[in-house]
């Protein structure tokens, strides 16, 4: 038999929408936003540091990162995310979600600004400090993701829970648009200023010196959002159902809402007590856990991986597709600088077509249409799209199709963000216990990690031309573009079939959707409905 709920925790479900919430959205939303900027700006400047750093005198093109080292500064953010979603995803669960909220945001603030201050006397030197921070930077924007998915949860009703976790994260459309102008600005500036000639007039005097100052404000910038925002981070009061069901203070809990919600709510020790002896209070590494969230948390875990296979190697080597396409004009023809200016407006021009409208369009619509829907809607059109740029590749490459292949193009990172990028972000804070619930988000976007890790290093040589002689300076044959981006569709397409496992959280309350307050017979029950209703779509 069900249990009544918590006052204080129904209180927040019956919230009206207030500003406390705003307040919220737009505390977790900053770090969403420099974890975008950090993650994606290293795209607009790894052709920049090859210049720099790897010229070669008399070479035909422009210097480029050797393959291990491209990989290496592509993906070591990465790594450094996938520990810290899982480090700091564990600790939020046991220390509290806000204790360890402000030292995520000053790991990414100071490792930031060190990653545009790396140092050397070498090209080796400088790309292993620049590694080693970003490694750092990583592990910061790892423990963000659960901590605000799981703190905007834990604040928000259960009428527009999903619209206020997405907006969250969908201030990542602006980190990475953000990134783009930044990487504009910068590069217009510095260009117009050192008016250097392009490589195959002067090869030596086409990367200005001005030029390394470019890539190290653009990375530096993204410290500045963050370091904004920590002072109200720190302010914000612990959750309600971090405190009363997992603290076990009601009192406690009911003194910080009642402050937030401006009314007067009565603690409730004794509920708190009777969830102490629950049957329900398992752990991770449980039968009982296994056999009721196990096939969700494989649900959330495997179709972030997939998605992230996808999306970030899409992301992170979209210069690369333009430039196969001829849409970015060869490197020689270009100075350092105005390269930067080139692929940074054509990534900004793709965030601004397809990939900032999908974020907000999931926003609006995903407490109308549920999670579950548009995950599934999701992987399907870019799956669909993903065919139709890579079957007729050839179609796309000849000039006049180009626009044709941009518009595409921006239709897969519109339905990637409204579709699975998003709801793989939503569900995983919304589906398990308050004890457990940062944990399995950690758990879940770690597994995205491993799929961005899997989509940097393997998109960067599986691309490569399988003609030695049209493969970039020291990488091996690939299996091209349009065979990758084939691939890239096979693994949108099993996410459809994973999406299968993730149930549907519109409307439920997050105690609900946990079985927190239901008895051992309920919860199986809830369990087998969920099923038979989730099956038709």
């Amino acid at each position: 038999m069900a249990r009544n709920q918590m006052g204080v925790l129904n209180a927040l479900d019956v919230a009206k929408t207030q500003w406390y919430h705003f307040t919220a959205i737009i505390i977790a939303g900053m770090g969403f936003f420099t974890d975008a900027y950090d993650l994606f700006s290293i795209s607009l400047v790894t052709k920049l540091l090859g210049r720099i750093y790897y010229h070669v005198d008399g070479a035909e093109n422009p210097g480029s990162l050797p393959p291990n080292v491209a990989a290496a500064v592509n993906g070591v953010a990465f790594c450094g995310t996938l520990v810290g979603q899982l480090f700091f995803g564990w600790l939020g669960d046991k220390l509290g979600r806000k204790n360890v909220y402000g030292m995520t945001l000053m790991l990414m603030v100071i490792c930031s600004i060190a990653s545009g201050l790396s140092f050397g006397h070498s090209a080796k030197g400088v790309m292993a400090t620049l590694c080693f921070f970003r490694f750092w930077l990583g592990f910061g924007i790892g423990g963000d993701y659960p901590l605000s998915a799981t703190i905007m949860s834990e604040y928000a009703n259960k009428k527009t829970r999903g619209a206020f976790i997405a907006a969250v994260f969908a201030m990542q459309g602006f980190g990475i648009l953000t990134g783009g102008i930044v990487a504009l600005i910068v590069s217009s500036a510095f260009d117009h200023a050192s008016n250097a000639p392009s490589y195959e007039v002067n090869p030596v005097a086409s990367t200005a010196a001005e030029a390394d100052y470019v890539w190290r404000i653009i990375l530096m910038f993204g410290s500045v959002p963050a370091a904004m925002t920590y002072y109200w981070r720190m302010k914000m009061p612990e959750t309600a159902r971090y405190t009363a069901l997992v603290a076990k203070n009601a009192k406690q809990a009911a003194s910080d809402m009642s402050k937030v919600l401006q009314v007067d709510l009565e603690a409730e020790e004794g509920k708190v007590e009777v969830e102490h002896e629950s049957p329900n209070s398992f752990g991770l590494f449980t039968r009982k856990f296994a056999r009721r969230h196990g096939l969700h948390l494989l649900g959330t875990s495997v179709c972030w991986f997939l998605l992230d296979i996808g999306y970030y190697s899409s992301n992170l080597f979209q210069k690369d597709i333009f430039s196969s396409i001829g849409w970015i004009p060869p490197a020689k023809t270009m100075n350092a600088i105005h390269e930067v200016y080139v692929v940074a407006r054509a990534q900004t021009l793709i965030a601004l077509c397809g990939t900032v409208p999908g974020y907000w369009f999931t926003v609006a619509l995903i407490d109308h249409i549920g999670r579950f829907t548009i995950q599934l809607m999701g992987f399907f059109f870019m799956t669909i799209f993903m065919f139709a740029l890579a079957i007729p590749y050839d179609h796309w490459t000849k000039r006049s199709n180009r626009i044709g292949f941009l518009v595409m193009y921006s239709l897969t990172f519109f339905f990637a963000n409204f579709g699975p990028n998003a709801t793989t972000f939503v569900v995983p804070a919304e589906i398990f216990p308050a004890r457990l619930r940062s944990t399995c988000h950690g758990i879940s976007a770690a597994a995205g990690k491993a799929g961005a890790i899997v989509g940097a290093f393997g998109f960067l040589y599986a691309a490569q031309s399988t003609d030695p002689k049209k493969t970039d300076a020291g990488y091996p044959p690939g299996i091209g573009v349009k065979n990758s981006l084939i691939v890239l569709g096979v693994v949108n397409f099993f996410g459809i079939l994973f999406t299968l496992l993730v149930p549907e959280a519109n409307g439920k309350s997050l105690e609900e959707l946990s079985g927190e307050n239901e008895d051992e017979d309920d919860v199986q029950d809830q369990q087998q409905a969920s099923s038979v209703s989730a099956m038709p779509l």
